[in-house]
């Protein structure tokens, strides 16, 4: 077995979205629309700096994606019941520090440790864990003992269950996301409105958080269906999937 299934019961899903920390690059302060503009060169060489345009599209496109130009506006997460179902709950807000402070307050009181819990998700250790570690840090926030990773050894952090890392199987040379793995094992994905690539409109233009919530949570309830199919588990049946308000 990749992972034991006997770890599943003391497995927390999770997946976050994050939006850019402002709508427009002009609502930046100054320094950091100055480093906006060191960073969108970073990633593409033939940006015009000159245009205002082409900045712009670069700041709603990518800085979603950059811990330090952007928040996380949801935070979605569940755990196996002992009946085998999944319970989901999410922690939202406008107020990113909120957030995390609840989502820290979690992890203390029900994760405390990583000898025996873990925490799974798809690309956590490329993107979700680092990110929640870094705004935390901005924040000010006391970090939990499952996210207090800086500086660790791979050995000492094993309690970060990857579903993309496990399917690489120790291929590193692309990037699979959760929905192609998710239909490459057989696993129904429910057909939503908007992707990723959307979450930033969503927010900033529709003002719809409940919308995104919903997203994100549907990306827990793949990433479990994932782990169970690792495992050799059956599948969780729709009508064990609980949604706590």
């Amino acid at each position: 077995m990749i992972y034991p299934a006997k770890n599943l019961k003391s497995t927390l899903f999770l997946d976050i979205e994050t939006v850019s920390e402002v709508k427009s690059l002009n609502d930046l302060p100054e320094v950091f629309q100055k480093l906006w503009t060191k960073k969108a060169t970073s990633i593409d060489k033939s940006l015009d700096i000159t245009d205002p345009a082409a900045l712009e599209a670069t700041y709603i496109g990518k800085a979603g994606i950059f811990a330090e130009f952007s928040k996380i506006v949801c935070i979605s997460f569940g755990f196996i019941t002992p009946e085998g179902g999944l319970r989901i709950k999410s922690i939202s807000s406008d107020d990113e520090k909120e957030i995390l402070e609840k989502f820290a307050q979690l992890l203390k009181t029900h994760y405390p440790d990583t000898n025996g819990y873990y925490l799974c998700g798809h690309n956590i250790k490329e993107f979700d864990i680092p990110f929640l570690c870094r705004r935390m840090v901005k924040h000010g926030i006391y970090m939990p003992n499952m996210l207090d990773i800086a500086g660790k050894k791979p050995w000492q952090t094993e309690h970060l269950i990857d579903t993309m890392d496990l399917w690489r199987f120790g291929d590193i040379k692309s990037y699979t996301s959760l929905e192609l793995l998710a239909a490459t094992l057989g696993i129904a994905t429910p057909k939503d409105d908007i992707d990723g690539s959307m979450v930033g409109k969503t927010y900033w233009e529709d003002n719809d958080l409940p919308r995104i919530v919903t997203y994100c949570q549907k990306d827990v309830v793949t990433v479990a269906r994932v782990m169970m199919k690792f495992t050799g588990q059956l599948d969780i049946d729709d009508d064990k999937i609980e949604i706590v308000a």
